[in-house]
């Protein structure tokens, strides 16, 4: 099965600087297949057996951690999921325009009651819907100047996200599906 990993804060600002070369043979000593990187901020497409993508996402941050020393979060989707990513951003129907479309992927699914708390006024004009284990954006000033961060989101929701750019969904579900 093909699948995405998505990798929180790869170099960023020159933080956390991870060579793409070493991260696809950290997949490949993993088991995985067909290991492709996409550009330079921790995004991977790969093939594996089921039973290896369960454990992938600990033994990828650990094995970051022990050679580069630094933890990284990581979140896999299937090219089904980034698939389902994709038919179910709400922020298509309304016909506004891409660039100013992200989502935020999420290591687990946030309980009902914690995303009904979630305040939807508080980075005007910015707005944001939860579906799954997705949190869709509108950034209409972009990721830069919304007050919809990372750290705001996994507080309120008790789990770890990481944001990608609808040009980088579209990309990794495009280079999921054909392999």
């Amino acid at each position: 099965m093909r699948y995405a990993a998505l990798l929180r804060g790869v170099n960023v600002g020159g933080k956390n600087k991870l060579p793409m070369k070493d991260l696809a043979a950290l997949f490949e000593h993993a088991g995985c297949t067909s290991v492709t990187t996409y550009i330079q901020s921790g995004n991977v497409v790969f093939t594996a057996s089921a039973a290896i993508a369960k454990t992938l996402a600990p033994v990828i941050s650990g094995a970051i951690e022990s050679r580069f020393g630094y933890r990284i979060p990581v979140i896999l989707r299937t090219a089904q999921q980034l698939a389902s990513v994709i038919r179910d951003n709400p922020y298509l129907r309304d016909n506004l325009p891409q660039k100013e479309l992200h989502v935020y992927f999420l290591a687990d699914p946030p309980a009902e009651q914690k995303i009904q708390a979630l305040d939807p006024a508080r980075s005007l004009p910015d707005s944001f819907r939860a579906s799954g284990q997705e949190i869709y954006l509108h950034l209409p000033g972009g990721m830069g100047n919304s007050k919809l961060t990372n750290a705001w989101f996994d507080s309120k929701l008790s789990t770890v996200s990481t944001a990608r750019n609808w040009a980088t969904v579209l990309q990794l579900c495009q280079m999921a599906e054909h392999q």
